[in-house]
């Protein structure tokens, strides 16, 4: 039987070192194109294939990162994980992917099925419905680095990426002052999570700081979605003092809310729509939505970054970061007078 290449035998044939055998096929930033081409082209015409099992024994680790987010189906999120991506491919980890769909019970089986996959650790979103975060604590327990971004629990320690949430609200409500509009509701969600409370605590502090008047009956609690959004937003209409501009939980939340403008012959921006998340078609629709750039990219890059921080710690605890992302107003149609 012929026996099987390695990649000492690669390392042989090109007379370079085995380490850098394995960084080139593990693709690091700091080897050149030209050894990385030479190496695989090397390791083709050997029938080389790579070991995993036997490398992590030896190392201790798979080079696999789990990550667990809400829903593909959001941009912001598929925008988060193209950059994460990006960056742990060029320190040689690559990426398994877990959707919680917004079910508590999907992520603590999603963490669960990660650490049995033998991941070197886990980046993630948490889901509307997770108020007890005990499951992750396992993570902890076992000294394996936790990156949380978007959705975070300040309580664990643990490294954080977050969206600077109560500017966001405040930047959302004084553009729609800024251009006019007095009398701002807001649609959002009921879950108690601290990034949708933040933007509603950033609203209210920018109609304060405006002279304008809080109205409780203004802010609609529900889900967030096109359903959502246009059941806030008949609601509203069918106020006396109805408002004249709407804020969004989200995009979809806002795409629902001007679909039902459109019925009631109010389209924005005679009632004017901002949201949060600028989804790839907030773009595209007429008229065009106003949102909030939560950065999805930055946020990303910034969970890669503080994960191979602490990866490369004995104690990846002792390097805990908190990582915060400056919202951006992103002006359209729908708040354009």
């Amino acid at each position: 039987m012929k026996k099987k290449a390695t990649i000492y035998d690669i390392a042989r044939e090109l007379n370079i070192t085995v380490s850098t055998v394995s960084r080139a096929l593990n693709n690091f930033s700091t080897i050149s194109e030209a050894t990385k081409k030479a190496v695989f082209e090397t390791a083709k015409k050997l029938n080389y294939s790579p070991n995993r099992l036997a490398s992590s024994l030896k190392s201790g680790k798979t080079y696999t990162i789990g990550v667990i987010i809400p829903s593909m189906e959001v941009h912001f999120f598929a925008v988060v994980i193209h950059s994460i991506e990006q960056v742990l491919k060029n320190n040689g980890y690559r990426i398994l992917l877990y959707q919680s769909n917004e079910s508590v019970e999907n992520e603590i089986n999603g963490v669960k099925t990660l650490l049995e996959a033998q991941v070197d650790g886990i980046i993630a979103s948490m889901s509307l419905e997770t108020e007890d975060t005990s499951h992750f604590q396992t993570l902890i327990k076992q000294n394996k680095p936790l990156v949380l971004f978007d959705r975070v629990d300040k309580s664990l320690n643990v490294s954080t990426v977050t969206l600077d949430d109560f500017k966001a609200g405040y930047l959302a409500a004084q553009h729609l002052i800024q251009q006019g509009y007095k009398n701002i509701a807001f649609v959002t969600t009921i879950h108690q999570n601290s990034i949708f409370g933040n933007r509603v605590k950033g609203y209210k502090a920018a109609l304060i700081d405006h002279q304008l008047e809080i109205k409780e009956h203004h802010i609609i609690y529900g889900g967030l979605s096109i359903k959502d959004g246009r059941y806030g937003a008949d609601k509203l209409m069918r106020e006396q003092d109805r408002p004249d501009a709407i804020i969004a939980g989200d995009d979809y939340t806002a795409l629902g809310v001007i679909k039902k403008l459109k019925e009631l012959d109010l389209s924005p921006p005679q009632i004017g729509v901002i949201g949060f998340a600028n989804e790839t078609f907030s773009a595209f629709i007429t008229p065009n939505l106003s949102t909030i750039d939560q950065q999805a990219s930055k946020v990303g890059y910034e969970c890669a970054q503080g994960f191979m921080k602490m990866i490369a710690s004995e104690n990846p605890y002792e390097v805990v970061e908190h990582t915060v992302i400056e919202p951006l107003v992103i002006v359209r149609q729908s708040t354009s007078k």
